[in-house]
Formats: structure tokens, C-alpha cells, sequence
């Protein structure tokens, strides 16, 4: 059953699906990894960050993780 949605505007998404009206099937479009170890991703003034060792472990043993071919 065909829907009518209204304007509107996402500035951004983190982690989430947006989905309006009638949806059989939803696939990402694009797709990230990103590997941080302790102490990254901090924002702010006057940050001051003691982790020590640090190790972050990358290894990735399967080929592909999320395909997105003929998803244009």
C-alpha cells in the first residue's frame, strides 16, 4: 500500500535504519570498518588520555564482510 510521506531531512545516521512507508527490502549502500584502539575517538578540550600498552588486534580472517554489489 503506496504511502505519502512529507518533507523532511536527516542530517545523519549512526548505526540506525530509517525506513518510511511500504519497505520489503533494505540494503546498505555503503559500508565501513574501522579498527581504534584505547584512547581514540576522544572529543573535547583539554583531553588527556594515560592507556598505557596498547594493542589493537586488525586481523580480519574472512574475505568480505558486507557486500554491497548491485546495490546502485
Amino acid at each position: 500500500m503506496p504511502s505519502i510521506v512529507g518533507p523532511i531531512k536527516i542530517n545523519g545516521v549512526d548505526g540506525g535504519v530509517i525506513n518510511f512507508g511500504d519497505s520489503f527490502y533494505l540494503s546498505p549502500k555503503s559500508t565501513s570498518k574501522v579498527s581504534s584502539g584505547s584512547g581514540s575517538f576522544n572529543t573535547g578540550d583539554f583531553i588527556n588520555t594515560n592507556s598505557g600498552l596498547n594493542a589493537t588486534n586488525t586481523a580480519d580472517p574472512d574475505l568480505s564482510d558486507q557486500n554491497v554489489a548491485g546495490n546502485a
